[in-house]
């Protein structure tokens, strides 16, 4: 598999095509923003219609990441399901697919904005969680070091050959990583906007998501 060899506070990690991360040394692979069940969501309440296979594809990819890393322990970073609850709506091999991809190892569910406090799937729930030289949350603190989190979608633009490409993209400067949405169809937020400028150092860098993971700096305005 095709990855992008990172450093964050002292941790190796791996930045994965896919948008998550793995941290080999703890055998922890992280992921955020899966957004599950959202298209059920959405037709719910008469909503923008899409696919109703956002689920499967989400739950695809995660399954071939767990195949490739063999992590012992899987953290998702918030807003793993799409509204409070939402786990109940999903089809039933959905939630035996998620029991499956669980068993045998330590599952952490953090909470997000999407979905606080405790899912009916089993796993730990917990509001944050500190590894070694790493936290992990969902929305970023300004200040704090070594910290990884999610939230906000963050995607790239770029000029290539005349043409503007848009990708779902890490940022990563020395103090923190922040990780692209991880679900199907979840949109994005640029990069150059104030929330993150504002979050980033000058020297931050963006890494594009896809087959080959490659870094560039951050696009600003």
């Amino acid at each position: 598999m095709n990855k992008l060899d990172i450093t964050l506070n002292g941790a190796q990690l791996c930045a994965m095509p896919s948008g998550g991360l793995f941290w080999p040394e703890r055998a922890v692979l992280v992921v955020s923003d899966l957004h599950l069940g959202k298209s059920a969501r959405l037709s719910a309440i008469g909503g923008a219609q899409l696919p109703p296979y956002d689920t499967r594809e989400t739950l695809a990819r995660l399954e071939e990441d767990l195949n490739a890393t063999k992590p012992s322990q899987v953290i998702c970073l918030g807003d793993s399901f799409d509204a409070p609850e939402v786990e109940r709506a999903l089809r039933e091999d959905e939630r035996l697919w998620i029991t499956r991809l669980q068993a045998g190892r330590d599952w952490i569910w953090i909470e997000g904005n999407h979905d606080p406090g405790p899912v009916a799937i089993g796993g730990t729930h917990l509001a944050e969680l500190t590894l070694g030289p790493l936290t992990f949350r969902h929305i970023a603190i300004p200040g704090e070091i070594g910290e990884v989190s999610g939230h906000y979608h963050p995607k790239a633009r770029l000029s290539l050959r005349g043409r503007s490409l848009s990708r779902p993209c890490f940022l990563l400067d020395q103090d923190r990583l922040i990780l692209p949405a991880y679900g199907a169809y979840t949109g994005g937020l640029r990069s150059d906007d104030a929330a993150l400028t504002s979050l980033m150092h000058p020297e931050a860098q963006a890494i594009l998501t896809g087959p080959t993971p490659c870094a560039i700096p951050m696009p600003r305005k």
